[in-house]
């Protein structure tokens, strides 16, 4: 499948590129009035023009506490979040243009990258030298247990990632595209939309991964809750993010905000659970290129990443 570009909205007055699989229908994005979730501080630093001091529908509002002079950066995002009380987020946010069932969409078998080849070579880098410093820290104990979810063929782990990791799992849709992924021991078929609860022990897993399919993820504060649970006493979730998606399977409000706003709601979601320490990010993409808060990179990639508290 080739990939395309396919279409651009005008979020918070920023012209928000999405790309995707060439046999994914694009539609208009929604008004951006229509999300609960305003990103004031955040919008106002990526020189977008808007003035600071949206305010939540519900209370409250979000801020990196940046002045809006500075140059935001994907590291700054989480660095000093302010995030309202509640969950700020409604059902409508998380609603999507296509809700048929998931196992349709994902029925056919796509033996494809869904990003950059320059990305994934940055991704599987990241691992490399991540993995090992987790196996470091349980030195004389069991290699780490690694978990990828929303998982396919592949998933972008080193070559020789069996030298330093224990039981590796895949968790997909597509069990012809699990079969195929050689980076790990095991696989499990299983959609996270209709149901939510991972099929493993508590504390199973050191390191959870998860590749450009967050925002495909429609209980995201659910599945947050269940990483946490099967991961380990100081076990690690890594979220990679992109600039591409299915338009038609991703939540509303991924499509009505930018690539700092994406690591901003990334973040909220392991805040939000309530089960891990402060999230961080790091932009891994070669060669970064901005427009206001929207990556012009076709190698775009972010990880934002958090430690379980437990």
């Amino acid at each position: 499948l080739k990939l395309r570009r396919a279409g651009e909205s005008t979020a918070h007055g920023i012209g928000t590129r999405h790309l995707a699989l060439s046999n994914s229908t694009f539609t208009n994005m929604p008004s951006p009035a229509a999300s609960s979730f305003l990103v004031a501080s955040l919008v106002a630093a990526t020189a977008s023009g808007f003035a600071s001091g949206f305010v939540n529908p519900r209370g409250g509002h979000f801020s990196t506490a940046l002045n809006a002079k500075q140059t935001i950066s994907v590291e700054d995002v989480l660095a000093k979040p302010k995030w309202p009380e509640e969950w700020p987020f409604s059902p409508a946010d998380l609603r999507r243009q296509d809700e048929m069932d998931d196992s349709m969409f994902y029925s056919v078998p796509r033996f494809c990258y869904h990003v950059d080849e320059n990305a994934v070579a940055a991704l599987t880098e990241y691992y490399a030298r991540e993995f090992p410093k987790i196996a470091e820290a349980k030195e004389g104990e069991e290699k780490p247990a690694v978990l990828d979810i929303c998982a396919s063929h592949v998933s972008h782990y080193p070559t020789d990632v069996g030298s330093y990791t224990g039981r590796r799992v895949a968790l997909g849709m597509n069990e012809e595209e699990l079969k195929e992924n050689e980076q790990v021991d095991e696989y499990v078929v299983k959609d996270l939309n209709a149901d939510p609860i991972l099929p493993f022990e508590d504390n199973s897993f050191d390191i959870v991964t998860n590749v450009v399919s967050i925002d495909y993820l429609t209980k995201p504060l659910e599945i947050c809750k269940e990483i946490a649970r099967v991961l380990k006493p100081g076990g690690t979730a890594m979220f990679a993010l992109s600039n591409r998606c299915f338009p038609s399977k991703a939540f509303s409000l991924w499509l009505q905000t930018n690539d700092l706003e994406h690591v901003f709601i990334v973040g909220s979601f392991f805040h939000y659970s309530g089960a891990f320490q402060k999230p961080i990010a790091e932009e891994i993409g070669p060669d970064p290129k901005w427009v206001g808060g929207q990556s012009i990179n076709e190698a775009y990639l972010s990880i934002v990443r958090a430690t379980v508290d437990k």
